[in-house]
C-alpha cells in the first residue's frame, strides 16, 4: 500500500487527484494541514509519496508549492491533470437564500469568484480546505454556513449540494505533481516513459541572458510548455525561472542541459516524469 500526503483532508481535491493517479492500486491518503506540512512529513518518511497541486487554469501557478519542491530533497515523479468542479453545499434542508457564509479554500474562492459576486448577501470567508470546509460545517451543524468543495467531499460528509458546477470557467482544470524522496522515486517510475523535466535556475543580470538559454533549448528541440518566473528574496529585480521541457528523445534532451550550464546558476532538475496527456 502507498501513503500518500495531501494538503487537506479526506474529501479534498488532493485526496480525489491521489486516488485518480493510483486507480487500481490500495493508498491511504494522509491529510496535512498545509502544504509546508506535507513536506515536513515527506522528509521525516522517505518511503512516502506526496501529491500537490502546482497550477490552475484559471487561478494559475501556487508559487509557494514551486520554492517549497526547490528547498525540498523531494523530486517529481509523476503529473496528474484533473477537472475541478466546484458545488456549493450546505446542512440538509437549507437552502441558498438560507445561506449567510461561505466557506473554502482561497484557490477554490478565486474559481467561483463571479458566482459569488452574484450572491452579494454570502460573506466570504477563507479556510485551509475545500473539503474541511465541508466537514467543518457537518460537524459543526452550522446553520446558514455553505461549503465550495467538489461534490465527492459534500457526499463524504453528508451535505447537501444546493447548486454545481459554479467555478467561473467550466473548463477548469488542476495539474498535481506527485513527489517522492530520491531513494524511492525509481519504485514509481518503473515502465513509465521519461518525456518531460521540470528544471530551476537563476540567471546573471545581463541584457539576453534568458534569451540565450531560450535559444539553446529551442536548437535541440526541447518544447517549453511551462516557464514561471519567481523573485530572488533579498536581490531587488533579479529572479528565478521554473522550466517545465517535453521531449521526445532523452539525450537530446540532456544535451541540451549540458548545453545551458555555462549560462545559468543555482540549476536543479527537480524531476524528469511521464508527461500526463489527459485533456
Amino acid at each position: 500500500m502507498h501513503k500518500v500526503a495531501i494538503q487537506g483532508v479526506a474529501g479534498c481535491f488532493h485526496d480525489a487527484a491521489a486516488r485518480e493517479y493510483f486507480q487500481g492500486q490500495d493508498i491511504e491518503t494522509i491529510p496535512c494541514d498545509t502544504f509546508r506540512d506535507m513536506f515536513s512529513l515527506l522528509h521525516d518518511d522517505a518511503s512516502m509519496l506526496g501529491i500537490m497541486a502546482i497550477e490552475n487554469t484559471i487561478a494559475g501557478s501556487l508559487l509557494q508549492n514551486y520554492d517549497l519542491l526547490r528547498q525540498s530533497n523531494e523530486i517529481i515523479t509523476g503529473e496528474h491533470k484533473m477537472h475541478i468542479s466546484h458545488a456549493i453545499a450546505a446542512l440538509p434542508g437549507q437552502m441558498l437564500e438560507d445561506i449567510v457564509e461561505v466557506n473554502s479554500h482561497p484557490m477554490a474562492l478565486l474559481q467561483c469568484e463571479q458566482y459569488l459576486h452574484r450572491h452579494p448577501k454570502m460573506k466570504v470567508v477563507e479556510t485551509n480546505d475545500t473539503a474541511g470546509s465541508a466537514k467543518m460545517i457537518a460537524e459543526g451543524r452550522l446553520m446558514g454556513h455553505a461549503a465550495v468543495c467538489g461534490t465527492y467531499a459534500a457526499r463524504l460528509y453528508g451535505l447537501q449540494v444546493l447548486e454545481s458546477d459554479i467555478q467561473t470557467n467550466k473548463h477548469n482544470s488542476t495539474r498535481f505533481l506527485i513527489v517522492a524522496h530520491p531513494a524511492a522515486a525509481g519504485c514509481f517510475m518503473q515502465s513509465k516513459k521519461v518525456n518531460k523535466a521540470s528544471i530551476v535556475f537563476t540567471l546573471p543580470h545581463t541584457q539576453g541572458s534568458l534569451s540565450a538559454v531560450l535559444t539553446i533549448f529551442s536548437f535541440y528541440g526541447m518544447n517549453l510548455s511551462k516557464i514561471q518566473s519567481t523573485p530572488i528574496i533579498g536581490r531587488e529585480w533579479e529572479y528565478r525561472f521554473y522550466i517545465d521541457l517535453t521531449f521526445n528523445d532523452y539525450k537530446r534532451y540532456k544535451q541540451s542541459i549540458d548545453a545551458t550550464r555555462p549560462l545559468i546558476n543555482d540549476f536543479k532538475i527537480l524531476g524528469e516524469y511521464a508527461e500526463c496527456n489527459l485533456q
